[in-house]
């Protein structure tokens, strides 16, 4: 960093904060820093892939990452927002001008679930894929697997884990809930096809061999993998800013910490008046790139534009021999219309590259990536309104 130069602190080296560090990069004067606990990116569209030793879920930040940013490999202790400075795991801290809060979200096993926390694998973070990936090379292929959690993710592991041989049970209070009716009929026909069985239920207990249904019935399991529900770091709600109720960092339309100006937040966990966008590396790289936007217009004095992201599309890997492409409208509600099978596998892959793509793009050329405009939240922001106002 030489003299004068402003400085722009990012934490968390996800799909959000590395479009905003390299979006940061498009201006002269701005010193970037990006701050997170690894040393590598971690692709956590493939986490499950890293479990059953397919894919190794990361990529050198040098692929992704601007050379022009400084990459601190460092946990984030406490935000001053007082004095403009983060505090370091390792003792250190950083001085800032403007901060990018961009620490992700995490995996949430509920205390309510008895075991869950002693016994359960979640499957959100690189060091519980890992994890995983090692308690499943101790358990034999035909020892039975339990996959709790009916979303997106547990039936990406559960289809993983069944193509590889292994016999799965995937249990959830619904299947796809977030799928259209021909989305779910296209997920469970190729689940029936892996021999994975379906149980529409909730979980009252886990102990070290079983799961227990709310139900009474008691499922084998030599392995119990916990897909159900995210969460986010408390950095923010413990450095005194405001959050929702799970703790994402409240902020403006134009992403910016209704407490401080120079705080601006992107990604998993970012509320925007209230209202986040589903916790997604779709919705993460346009709003990683706004975050940026927003502190690029602060420092040129102009007028932040407001958020616009477009939710297009669900992309659902079922194993490697198949996908599901679920179309949605910008909003992020699902049309009635889905692309299945071999076609939707090949999809799903050329997602999870051009993810990549896009960041090295943004890296290479600050400012190229653009993203396709969003629906007007002025509706959902009137109702939310009348919500609170109400109470």
């Amino acid at each position: 960093m030489t003299e004068g130069q402003i400085r722009a602190v990012v934490i968390g080296g996800g799909y959000a904060g590395v479009m905003a560090a390299n979006r940061l990069c498009s201006t002269d004067g701005v010193a970037v820093t990006l701050v997170n606990p690894r040393a590598k990116f971690v692709e956590r569209i493939r986490l499950h892939q890293l479990a059953i030793d397919n894919d190794d879920a990361t990529e050198d930040y040098a692929t992704v990452l601007n050379a022009g940013v400084r990459l601190v490999v460092d946990g984030a202790e406490r935000i001053d927002a007082a004095a403009r400075r983060v505090e370091l795991t390792s003792g250190g801290s950083l001085e800032y001008d403007y901060l990018v809060y961009a620490v992700g979200s995490t995996g949430a096993v509920p205390d309510s679930v008895a075991g869950a926390r002693e016994f359960a694998y979640p499957l959100s973070e690189l060091e519980q894929a890992q994890r995983l990936q090692s308690r499943l090379a101790d358990v034999p292929l035909s020892a039975p697997i339990v996959v709790v959690g009916g979303g997106l993710t547990g039936i990406e592991a559960a289809s993983e884990f069944a193509e590889a041989g292994r016999s799965v049970t995937l249990v959830g209070a619904a299947l796809a809930p977030s799928l259209s009716k021909p989305g779910r009929r296209s997920v469970a026909k190729r689940l029936r096809k892996l021999g994975v069985e379906v149980i529409e239920d909730s979980v009252a207990a886990v102990t070290a061999d079983a799961v227990v249904l709310a139900s009474g019935r008691a499922l084998p399991s030599a392995a119990t993998v916990w897909t159900a529900g995210f969460g986010v770091p408390d950095l923010a709600a413990a450095s005194g800013l405001s959050t929702d109720a799970l703790g994402r960092l409240l902020t403006d339309e134009t992403l910016t910490s209704i407490d401080d100006q120079r705080i601006v937040g992107t990604g998993d966990a970012v509320s925007p008046s209230g209202l986040p966008f589903r916790m997604s590396c779709q919705a993460s790289l346009p709003l990683g790139a706004q975050s940026a936007n927003t502190v690029l217009s602060r420092i040129a004095g102009t007028e932040p534009a407001g958020i616009s992201v477009p939710m297009t599309a669900q992309c659902i890997s079922l194993g490697r021999g198949a996908g599901t492409l679920q179309l949605q409208h910008k909003d992020d509600t699902p049309v009635g219309i889905y692309i299945g099978g071999k076609a939707g596998a090949f999809i799903k892959e050329q997602v999870c590259r051009w993810t990549l793509k896009w960041m090295a793009g943004e890296a290479a050329k600050p400012g190229s990536y653009k993203s396709q405009k969003g629906p007007d939240r002025g509706p959902q922001l009137t109702e939310a309104a009348a919500v609170v106002s109400s109470r």
